[in-house]
């Protein structure tokens, strides 16, 4: 059987219940262990308002993963991950312990009932845009970048340190 080629996976990390800060760096532990998945790439933290949605500020970052896995199966890992960080899913955007998104699976364009990539929305968020152009600046426009001003982001001091 022939071994599955890698791709770099962007994920986006979030949290604003419990201790955050500790939950997006707990979480990107747990990525960087994961069986066929290797961290190239990490943003800082960035802090956040919610966005259509009540509850304390979040905190955001985004990492880039070299992986063999494939789409759906990184897809699984990071809602076990989500899981076991108590994740609820009670209502349309409500606070969590754990968000992690896949906004990027190399250049696929999927649609599956449990999986749209690009991520449908990360083009119209400031604390997905940011931390991407940080990391991978050659992903996003200045005119990306401009249409997101408005949304107010602050970052983290030493927010990748925890």
């Amino acid at each position: 059987m022939r071994e599955r080629s890698s791709v770099v996976a962007t994920v986006g990390l979030g949290a604003n219940l419990g201790n955050p800060q500790a939950a997006v760096a707990g979480a990107i532990a747990s990525l960087a262990a994961l069986d066929g998945v290797k961290l190239v790439a990490q943003s800082a933290f960035y802090r956040s308002a919610p966005i259509d949605s009540s509850g304390p500020d979040y905190v955001n970052a985004v990492v880039q993963l070299q992986t063999n896995l494939s789409a759906p199966e990184l897809l699984a890992q990071l809602q076990t991950l989500e899981l076991g960080a108590g994740r609820e899913r009670p209502y349309r955007n409500a606070p969590r312990t754990l968000d992690l998104d896949l906004l990027l699976f190399g250049d696929a364009s999927i649609q599956s009932p449990s999986l749209t990539v690009p991520h449908p929305r990360m083009w119209q968020r400031a604390f997905v845009l940011l931390p991407l152009a940080e990391i991978a600046p050659a992903l996003v426009s200045a005119a990306l970048l401009d249409s997101v001003k408005d949304q107010i982001l602050e970052r983290v001091p030493d927010g990748n340190n925890c």
